[in-house]
């Protein structure tokens, strides 16, 4: 992470999988206050389902972190389940709702991630993103990455999920009245993040697949970057650069 600071780096953003998964998320507080702290980044942001987040969490990190976003697919349970965001006797909803009310409480600010998909298409979630406030409502067009959710080595499957160009533009249009909305389709988003695997390797998407790099820490930053298949016109595009530190983003509040 220093080497990605020493070349440039403003943002990093821990997402899974579940970051909060290892050892109760104290080993992710250590890397938010790590990249605050120590290499004094503008912006730390995480992203998770919400079901392992505490409060003893954000008393220990809230100070770190500029911005946790939860992933929330649906506002019915039932959708939910057929989704696949079940967590045995857990509401996500209930978890939800708590984290959001933490994130007040402690200044971190609150984004949220919605996937449209076959299931959710045709929810109207108005009220609810509306009681929820976050700073930004980020909505994907439900997106298949070879290995990832399509194909014979996939971790899950996920072809019978996936909405068309006219149905992600109905929901987009059926939540117009959000000014915090940020839509990312299929073509946005692909190839305008910068992915970065447990390795330490940059992940290019262009041909629909996770191509890893070389190492940073084989080869450098510089060197392992033309392989990323990075669109840096699409980022700007699609809106990547924003209001993202905590300090700016509460004065907005």
């Amino acid at each position: 992470m220093k080497m990605l600071k020493d070349e440039g780096m403003e943002k990093i953003n821990f997402s899974g999988g579940e970051p909060f998964l290892l050892d109760r998320g104290r080993y992710l507080g250590e890397l938010v206050k790590y990249c605050k702290v120590d290499l004094q980044l503008p912006s730390v942001s995480v992203i998770s389902n919400g079901s392992l987040i505490t409060q003893a969490w954000f008393q220990a990190y809230g100070d770190y972190l500029d911005i946790l976003a939860i992933s929330c697919d649906s506002f019915d349970e039932d959708t939910n389940r057929r989704i696949g965001r079940f967590q045995g006797q857990k509401c996500h909803l209930d978890g939800l709702y708590k984290v959001r009310q933490w994130c007040t409480d402690y200044k971190v600010a609150f984004k949220l991630n919605t996937v449209v998909n076959i299931h959710n298409k045709d929810e109207d979630m108005t009220d609810h993103v509306r009681e929820l406030t976050p700073c930004r409502w980020k909505v994907f067009q439900c997106l298949l990455i070879g290995g990832e959710n399509v194909g014979a080595d996939a971790l899950r499957n996920a072809e019978d999920m996936v909405v068309s160009e006219e149905e992600f533009q109905t929901f987009l249009k059926r939540h117009s009245s959000i000014s915090c909305l940020i839509p990312e389709s299929n073509e946005q988003m692909k190839d305008s993040y910068l992915l970065l695997d447990e390795y330490m390797r940059f992940l290019d998407c262009t041909k629909g697949n996770k191509d890893p790099s070389r190492s940073i820490l084989d080869v450098g930053v510089q060197n392992a970057l033309k392989f990323s298949g990075f669109d840096e016109a699409m980022f700007f595009k699609r809106g990547g650069k924003y209001t993202w530190s905590k300090a700016d983003l509460l004065l907005d509040w």
